[in-house]
């Protein structure tokens, strides 16, 4: 299935503005409002679902015997034609 961007923004930014966003998105999902995301002229409006899958990586790109790039990833998905999932394979914890 082709992906198409709708919208990517990416910038250096501190832990504490990071965890200020992430909270503000926190705060969308709890209320059940619309999420919007802006930069510049771009921006997109999306609703996710009460039950969306939610997907947490952490990854390592690069080479196997060297350094690389490290990345924590969340991501929210779902169908656009259904009002959630029931998919998961277990609990997820944050320590």
């Amino acid at each position: 299935m082709p992906e198409e961007v709708l919208f990517k923004s990416e910038s250096d930014q501190s832990r504490e503005e990071i965890a200020s966003y992430l909270r503000r998105v926190a705060d969308k999902l709890e209320q059940g409002d619309a999420i919007t995301l802006t930069s510049g002229t771009e921006s997109v409006t999306m609703e996710p679902p009460a039950r969306p899958t939610f997907e947490v990586k952490a990854e390592r790109e690069g080479p196997t015997d060297g350094s690389g790039e490290l990345s924590i990833e969340f991501e929210l998905e779902w169908d656009e034609n259904a009002s959630g999932g029931d998919s998961g394979s277990g609990q997820l914890e944050i320590e």
